[in-house]
């Protein structure tokens, strides 16, 4: 059978799927919810979209958050005796739930420091 010959129709096909209705107990993947999996509940969730729509409008604001976002983790170290180093502590910064967060609104404010008020935001990198 060649597959360019072939055709569907659309009284054979369910009456949802060629109408575009979606009133089926099927349930439909998405991007947050991949295809047969349940919806999980995330406590942070309202958190976390605060951080996100959090808009950056005065200059002390963002000054004060770039000061007191570090730019990098603050507890990745290595431990060394002389020039041997006996072990290597990860960045712990990542298994903090709201990480992305915090770091895309330090990013924030230094975009509106440089941008909106033409500051030299070199001293907080």
């Amino acid at each position: 059978m060649n597959v360019f010959e072939h055709r569907v129709s659309y009284r054979t096909l369910p009456t949802w799927l060629w109408l575009g209705k979606q009133e089926t107990a099927v349930s439909v993947a998405t991007k947050s919810q991949p295809y047969g999996q349940k919806p999980h509940f995330d406590p942070l969730d309202p958190l976390k979209q605060w951080l996100d729509n959090t808009a950056i409008k005065s200059q002390k604001l963002a000054r004060l958050l770039c000061k007191f976002i570090p730019s990098q983790c603050p507890f990745e170290r290595e431990v060394k005796i002389g020039d041997r180093t006996l072990f290597h502590i990860p960045p712990l910064c990542k298994l903090n739930p709201l990480y992305e967060q915090v770091v895309g609104l330090r990013f924030r404010a230094l975009c509106y420091l440089a941008d909106e008020c033409g500051v030299d935001v070199t001293t907080y990198c």
